[in-house]
């Protein structure tokens, strides 16, 4: 079957051997999980399809939503994507300005929210919105449309749009714009990418060919459909055949990774900090001789390399620590859990040896908004997971490495540009039609490495320059720290501002008898500033001279996207840390003793 187009994937699903009944799509409702199989997924697509042409929306209009993960976003996406528009999905988290921004760049003329929170923040700013019609709401919301408004036409006016639909659906190409994503803007206003049909398709059935899940298997998802990572894997399942079934929020993700006993999910490196953080601070609760097993069968997985044939002393040794400790971890989630994603920013490589020993394989990849995302991945062979590398590059995919070190990107995943933004456009896609993607990169045997982002290296004033992403993963092995950020551009030695991790930092301070009324107070706490002077120079230890940090400030805050200092895809928004951070940064570097600072004597 020649798979070209979002839409085909419907006809490829059906197609799929013992699948009738199976359910593709899954979300929560009022507690329980309402199924859609694939007939119910085509025939609602189809309506949205029929149901905007009879509203007056025509092939090339722009339509965003702003929701959470649930099946209605397949809907919108695929019903769109069938008359010939072009779907703008956008994240809840933007700020109203930013949010204002996209609606107006893109020039979307229908939005779909998830909630009555969301539709009044958008109705609060409608007048400033220059092409949206119309808002409609996926909950039932008082005073609000609701999207089966669009459903509703579709099968009233289907004998007028039927043929409609399906004239245009054989005129869109595979190169016609199919979405729009906008990035996170860590620096700036999002910018629009473009991608076309061929753009999501290609990498999504060259992503297919290394996923060994299928149609027997399901999946939880709960990354943001508004990104391209779980957006592009989105159609991936499709093709496989997969059943995926939408979290009900960030905070039911382990108990519907439960209830539901999933085969697999994608994630980010900071949701599994997360998991390990949990694991740790659960393990720090137990008697000396439990707790003294847990941190023997800890050390023997930071040595444990996937696939490898271990000696038979270490085999022993690992399956008596899974008896003992790994077990427990696959059971608090899914003892069927065979597949993580994982991507979005660098993975410390001590937590993918960790989660390999516990048998919880996670699989790293590497890749942009631009690129549709993947680039390279690991994947389940025995030649093609490398711990500490983002894997092989992907099949159909080009990438070489620029003089400065730069990875270039060529191939059908590449977008065709930045939406009404050609000056970007050139900036980033060269003459040859390489994508220089920032980053900075190696080649380790046929398995890339990702070392920095470009824009975020600096040089000091001996003309040295550093990779900060490096020396943050290794200062977040520590159990003390939740986020930091390396700085001294053109200073004579790097710092770090922490953000400490406050569940840790609280216990070890409660373990040292230490009072204190609020963080602040107890950041400034001689014995706390000790204490994580004697954890940066245990880490200064595995990095070079120019690299280690000579100083740091101790942050009261909790790092989030909602607090500004992360990206929606929970990357530090460098600028914005810097801004705000600014006279403390300062004091660093010109004064004698700045404040909440102590050197690393």
């Amino acid at each position: 079957m020649n798979i070209k187009r979002n839409f085909d994937l419907l006809d490829r699903f059906a197609a799929l051997p013992d699948t009738v009944g199976t359910f593709i799509l899954a979300g929560k409702k009022n507690g329980k999980w309402r199924e859609y199989n694939y007939r119910e997924y085509s025939d609602i697509s189809l309506n949205v399809s029929m149901g905007l042409l009879a509203l007056g929306f025509k092939p090339g209009d722009h339509i965003a939503t702003i929701t959470n993960n649930r099946p209605e976003w397949n809907f919108i996406e695929m019903g769109v994507a069938q008359a010939g528009m072009v779907h703008v999905p956008i994240h809840p988290t933007l700020s109203d300005d930013e949010l204002v921004y996209v609606l107006n760049h893109s020039e979307s003329k229908m939005i779909v929210v998830s909630d009555k929170n969301l539709y009044n923040r958008i109705s609060s700013f409608k007048n400033r919105l220059k092409h949206a019609r119309q808002i409609l709401t996926f909950d039932e919301v008082d005073g609000a449309g609701h999207w089966t408004l669009i459903t509703d036409a579709g099968e009233k006016n289907s004998a007028e749009f039927f043929d409609k639909v399906q004239e245009i659906k054989e005129s869109i190409s595979e190169d016609d714009v199919f979405t729009i994503i906008y990035t996170s803007g860590t620096t700036a206003m999002p910018k629009g990418v473009m991608l076309t049909h061929k753009n999501i398709i290609s990498n999504a059935l060259a992503s297919a060919k290394v996923q060994h899940l299928n149609y027997h298997n399901k999946v939880l998802s709960f990354l943001p459909l508004s990104h391209v990572f779980e957006h592009m894997v989105n159609y991936k399942y499709h093709y496989l055949g997969i059943s995926i079934y939408y979290a009900e929020n960030i905070n039911t993700i382990a108990n519907d990774i439960k209830e539901l006993q999933v085969d697999g999910f994608i994630t980010v490196p900071r949701l599994l900090e997360s998991i390990y953080e949990k694991i740790i601070q659960k393990a720090r609760k137990l008697g000396i001789i439990k707790r003294s097993i847990f941190l023997w069968a800890l050390k023997l997985a930071n040595k444990y390399t996937p696939y490898k044939k271990h000696s038979i002393f270490y085999r022993i040794k690992h399956k008596v620590a899974d008896k003992l400790v790994f077990s427990k971890w696959r059971a608090a989630l899914s003892p069927n859990i065979t597949f993580i994603g994982c991507g979005g920013s660098a993975l410390q490589e001590r937590l993918t040896r960790i989660f390999w020993a516990a048998g919880l394989p996670v699989f790293e990849g590497y890749g942009l908004t631009e690129t549709s995302p993947v680039v390279a991945v690991n994947y389940s062979k025995p030649d093609a997971v490398k711990a500490g590398s983002v894997g092989q590059v992907l099949n159909g995919v080009q990438v070489k490495i620029a003089n400065d070190g730069e990875i270039l990107v060529k191939g059908p995943n590449v977008m065709p540009g930045y939406y009404k933004d050609p000056e970007a456009t050139k900036a980033v896609i060269d003459e040859e039609g390489w994508f220089h993607t920032g980053d900075i990169g190696k080649f380790d045997g046929k398995f890339l490495k990702i070392t920095d982002r470009k824009k975020e290296m600096f040089k000091m004033s001996n003309g040295k320059y550093i990779a900060p992403q490096q020396i943050e993963n290794k200062l977040k092995e520590s159990f003390y720290i939740q986020q930091t950020m390396v700085v001294g551009e053109n200073e004579k030695f790097p710092a770090a501002i922490i953000s400490p991790n406050f569940q840790e930092l609280k216990q070890w301070s409660k373990n040292m008898k230490i009072e204190f009324n609020d963080y602040s107070e107890l950041l400034k706490k001689p014995v706390v500033l000790k204490h994580f002077n004697d954890e940066i120079k245990s880490f200064n230890k595995r990095l070079s001279e120019n690299e280690r940090i000579k100083r740091f400030i101790l942050i009261a805050d909790e790092w989030s996207p909602m607090t500004g200092e992360l990206s929606s895809s929970l990357k530090l928004k460098r600028k914005y840390i810097i801004q705000k951070y600014r006279d403390l940064v300062d004091s660093i570097y010109h004064k004698a003793e700045p404040v909440f600072v102590k050197k690393d004597n």
